[in-house]
């Protein structure tokens, strides 16, 4: 097939099981090089690259091996007619930076564990929707979350419920480089507000649920060295994710994995090291602290 650029392509079926949680490997075989390529170089996975046509060779000894991930965008499977999905859109730390590589221990990762041990819950498959750098508001690495948003969530097959955690890098990238008025301050506050509505009323449209995460504490962060008034603006932000009539539930990371002594940082055993990322305990705190029952039916 060629695919043009930009869209989307879906495979033949191919008919063998695949039990839940496991590691699935896609070859690809490619006729001419693309000019360019759709890549994921936040996978925190390994792929393996050879020339030739070898996509049905069982091991490939002298491949050379690279920490992304290439074309494919996602896996459908055929479940019962009770199975559902739930969608994590989010930025990096959703993607999982910080997380192990091919560890397999993002907060996403942590919540599909707990559902396959779960009975009532095991048929709901979790949807990683992460971008790095992603923003509410304006193109970055990817495509800003409300302009995805038809594509990563409501395209995809049998959605119950999205998680949205989406924000922090609207907020560092206001004063990364320099500091702004409070008026700015205000209207970037009200702009992501309305972000949020908008995907809400969307995702009721098509009902789907929609979970609210609270915008995790980076304080002391290098890349974005926030000040008191980015604290500030993260604060209000949180309140309203909290707040009545606007989620339909809401997932609280900000209490999760804050430290209590210093509010407006990680706790230490939950930063990656660079005071914006969790680290894998991190995640596996967040993943532990979601209720299952949110995507049941």
């Amino acid at each position: 097939m060629t695919i043009p650029a930009g869209a989307e392509y879906l495979s033949d079926t191919v008919p063998f099981p695949v039990a839940a949680l496991s590691n699935l490997a896609i070859s690809i075989h490619y006729d001419q090089p693309p000019t360019g390529e759709t890549g994921h170089p936040g996978s925190r996975a390994t792929s393996y690259v050879v020339h030739g046509d070898l996509v049905s060779a069982a091991s490939l000894p002298d491949a050379k091996t690279v920490e992304h991930w290439y074309q494919v965008s996602g896996v459908d499977v055929v479940a019962s007619p009770d199975g559902g999905a739930v969608v994590t859109l989010g930025d990096s730390i959703t993607d999982g930076h910080g997380a192990t590589t091919n560890g397999n221990d993002r907060w996403t990762d942590v919540l599909a564990a707990r559902m396959q041990g779960d009975k009532s819950a095991r048929m709901v498959g979790v949807l990683n929707e992460g971008i790095g750098g992603n923003r509410l508001l304006l193109d970055g690495l990817g495509p800003n979350a409300l302009a995805r948003f038809d594509r990563d969530v409501l395209a995809q097959t049998a959605v119950r419920a999205v998680v949205v955690l989406e924000g922090v890098n609207d907020l560092g990238t206001l004063t990364r480089d320099h500091d702004v008025s409070a008026e700015e301050h205000a209207a970037l506050v009200a702009q992501i507000e309305g972000a949020y509505a908008q995907m809400i009323e969307r995702a009721h449209a098509h009902g789907i649920r929609v979970v609210g995460a609270t915008i995790l504490p980076y304080g002391g962060s290098n890349y974005y060295h926030p000040g008191a008034e980015s604290e500030a603006d993260r604060q209000v932000i949180n309140a309203w994710i909290r707040g009545a009539g606007h989620f339909d539930a809401v997932v609280d990371f900000d209490k999760v994995t804050r430290d209590p002594a210093h509010p407006d940082r990680l706790l230490p055993a939950y930063d990656s090291g660079d005071h914006l990322h969790p680290g894998p305990a991190g995640y596996k705190a967040m993943g532990e602290a979601i209720p299952l029952s949110l995507f049941k039916k």
